[in-house]
């Protein structure tokens, strides 16, 4: 079977969740009190999505500012990037236009965009409403969904939808031992937003 190597970038503020997302998505498992990650962290995972394989390669960047400036080196050369935002933290949401913005300057130009609104288990302390994000993602042409790394909600629906809108390019050929099915009836909050 062949297989498409995907570079995938994964940005946001500090502590909405990008890390333990990850987890949930690799290695389906939740670690609460995930320690902060310093610099960037790499994992990987094969999926299968209507029989096409995929490879992601995925870079977890820092939130902290101090490590903003390194950021471009993680994305450059980027398939696709997911830009994630805490549902209890409006000042999170805030800082996703900003990196919207820098990856419309600075990013590959057909870098597929995901926007994730993280910690939906914690519904009764949300500060951004679905319908705010899910405008902004209109605006931006970006996938849109929530998700939870707890009740893994949302997770692997979040790496189908943007299998399923990376633009057509050559597989490369690789071994299919660790490849799973993902199946598209997952029940969660999303919207995939087509500009």
């Amino acid at each position: 079977m062949t297989m498409r190597e995907i570079k995938l970038c994964l940005l946001g503020d500090t502590n909405v969740g990008k890390t333990s997302v990850v987890q949930r998505f690799v290695m389906d498992s939740f670690k609460p009190g995930t320690e902060t990650t310093i610099g960037a962290s790499f994992m990987s995972k094969t999926l299968l999505v209507d029989d096409k394989s995929y490879r992601y390669q995925i870079w977890d960047t820092a939130g902290q500012e101090k490590y903003r400036a390194l950021a471009p080196m993680y994305y450059r050369g980027s398939a696709a990037a997911i830009i994630m935002y805490d549902i209890t933290n409006e000042e999170s949401f805030r800082g996703v236009k900003s990196w919207i913005k820098e990856l419309r300057e600075k990013g590959p130009k057909s870098i597929v965009l995901a926007i994730a609104g993280n910690k939906i288990d914690l519904e009764d302390q949300r500060e951004v409403s679905t319908e705010e994000a899910a405008d902004y993602c209109s605006q931006v042409g970006a996938i849109f969904i929530e998700t939870s790394a707890l009740t893994a909600a949302g997770v692997n629906q979040l790496f189908t939808d943007i299998s399923e809108r990376l633009p057509g390019q050559s597989l490369a050929v690789h071994s299919n031992s660790a490849t799973i099915q993902l199946r598209k009836t997952e029940t969660s909050k999303k919207k995939s937003c087509s500009c």
